[in-house]
């Protein structure tokens, strides 16, 4: 077992509880960015990823933090922010509290969001699985190692549509994340400039 982790199974009711405070930081998210708010009702998915997802599916892997991702269908004139990462309390010592963050009662929860190149409506356990099979990005391709397990929509609560043993091996996905992440900023920096020239 390791260390600042808990091996406490995950239940439904605790999925469900991620669930609430997903919506709850969305409607935080677009009241604070108004520029996306044009993505608000095109939510495709919400669902709980790698190392709690795959403790969800096999009760070994343990938790150390929650991460909650949302899948927008997206938008050739917004993307949701690649670097837009809100972080919560779970609120609950289930788990443990968070060791990196004593204020906090429970785990912590990341939340993070992506533009997917499907249609309004699409379906979110197939999106997902093509999104993660293709593994265009490196956000796609971490995610892919782990498991996802479906929090919305809320009729398919505790859906397991990806497992991890379905991912090819990679190396280094964490720093292609961030290299990601800094070029999607420096899109929007440039983009930001030439606005400001025009």
């Amino acid at each position: 077992m390791t260390p600042n982790r808990s091996y406490e199974p995950i239940t439904m009711a605790d999925l469900d509880r991620l669930r609430q405070v997903a919506v709850s930081a969305r409607q935080g998210f677009f009241s604070r960015k108004p520029k996306c708010l044009a993505l608000r009702d095109r939510v495709i998915c919400v669902a709980l990823c790698q190392g709690a997802a795959l403790h969800f599916v096999d009760g070994r892997n343990g938790i150390k933090d929650f991460d909650i991702w949302t899948f927008y269908a997206g938008l050739p004139s917004v993307r949701y922010p690649a670097r837009a990462i809100q972080n919560r309390d779970f609120g609950d010592p289930k788990f443990g509290s968070d060791p990196y963050n004593p204020g906090y009662v429970g785990r912590r929860i990341d939340l993070i969001g992506r533009s997917l190149g499907v249609e309004v409506g699409a379906d979110p356990a197939e999106a997902l699985q093509h999104y993660l099979k293709e593994g265009r990005t490196a956000s796609a391709r971490l995610l892919a190692q782990k498991a996802v397990v479906l929090l919305e929509p809320e009729d398919l609560l505790g859906t397991i549509v990806w497992t991890g043993e379905e991912a090819p091996a990679s190396r280094n996905l964490k720093s292609q994340l961030f290299e990601e992440a800094k070029a999607a900023t420096f899109r929007q920096y440039d983009a930001a400039i030439r606005e400001l020239q025009k």
